[in-house]
C-alpha cells in the first residue's frame, strides 16, 4: 500500500497505468483503421456523416450517463478516503446502475440496426415518387417470390421526418441482394460495431469488478480500509478510461 520509492505510487496503480497504456494503443490501432478505411473509401460508399444512419439522440444520452457514471465513481471513492463505507457504496452502486443503463441502450441501439434492411434493386422502384434502387425500412414479408418492406420515411430540408412510404412488394426477379443494417453492411458500419463492440465488452468488464465490489466491500472494508480503498481507486481509473474512449467514440462516429 505505500508508494514504491522509484514510481512514486503503489504497485497496483502502477500496474494498472501500464494496462491503460497497452489499451491506448489497441484503441488507437482501431481509430487508425477508422481513418484508414475512411480516406480510401470510394465516393459515395461511406456515409457523409455518421447520423444518416446512426441514431444520434440515444449516443447523446449514453454519453451523458456515461460522463454521470465519472462523477458518481469519484464520489464513492472520496466518500471511501472519508471512511464513509455506507455511502461510498451507495455511489459504487449508482455507477454500476449507469453503466447498466448504457448496455441496454446500446442493446436497443444494435437490435434497431439488425432489424433495418436494404434492398438492393436490378430496375428503380418507385418510393416517395422517385425511381430508386436501394430501398431502406423494415422488412414486413419475405418470401421466396417477393419481398415486401416499408421504406424509411422521407427526410425534409431540416432532416425531419416529413412522410412515410407505403409498404412495397419487390419480386425476388428484380432483386440483387437484401441486407440488414448490421457489420457486413458496409466498411462503416463494420468498424462502428468493432470500436462499440469493444468498447461495450469493457464496460461489462468493468461491471463485473463493480458488482464484486459491491458484493464484497463491507468485508474487504473490515479487513483492509486502506487496501479497499485503493482497489476502488484503480477501478475508477479503469472507468475513466473507458469513458473517455467513448468521448472520442462518439463524435468520430456519429457526428463527423
Amino acid at each position: 500500500m505505500d508508494a514504491h520509492p522509484v514510481t512514486g505510487m503503489y504497485n497496483g496503480k502502477f500496474g494498472l497505468w501500464l494496462f491503460l497504456a497497452s489499451e491506448v494503443m489497441l484503441f488507437g490501432a482501431l481509430f487508425s483503421s477508422y481513418v484508414l478505411l475512411r480516406v480510401g473509401a470510394p465516393e459515395g460508399t461511406w456515409p457523409h456523416r455518421g447520423d444518416e444512419i446512426l441514431n444520434v439522440w440515444l449516443a447523446c444520452f449514453n454519453t451523458v450517463v456515461l460522463i454521470t457514471s465519472s462523477v458518481t465513481m469519484v464520489l464513492s471513492w472520496a466518500q471511501l478516503k472519508m471512511h464513509n463505507l455506507s455511502k461510498g457504496l451507495t455511489w459504487l452502486t449508482v455507477t454500476f446502475l449507469l453503466a447498466g443503463t448504457f448496455l441496454v441502450v446500446k442493446y436497443f441501439e444494435y437490435k434497431d440496426k439488425f432489424h433495418h434492411h436494404m434492398v438492393v434493386t436490378v430496375e428503380p422502384v418507385e418510393v416517395h415518387g422517385e425511381g430508386i434502387t436501394r430501398v431502406t425500412g423494415h422488412i414486413t414479408e419475405e418470401t421466396e417470390d417477393h419481398v415486401k418492406i416499408s421504406p424509411d420515411a422521407k427526410k425534409g430540408e431540416h432532416g425531419v421526418a416529413a412522410a412515410h412510404a407505403e409498404a412495397i412488394t419487390i419480386p425476388r426477379s428484380n432483386i440483387v441482394r437484401v441486407t440488414n443494417f448490421g457489420p457486413r453492411h458496409s466498411n462503416f458500419l463494420g468498424i462502428y460495431f468493432t470500436l462499440t463492440g469493444l468498447h461495450g465488452l469493457h464496460i461489462v468488464g468493468g461491471m463485473v469488478v463493480i458488482l464484486y465490489f459491491i458484493v464484497r466491500g463491507k468485508s474487504q472494508w473490515q479487513w483492509n480500509a486502506e487496501k479497499f480503498t485503493n482497489r476502488i481507486e484503480c477501478t475508477g481509473l479503469y472507468w475513466h478510461f473507458v469513458d473517455l474512449v467513448w468521448i472520442f467514440l462518439f463524435p468520430v462516429l456519429y457526428l463527423l
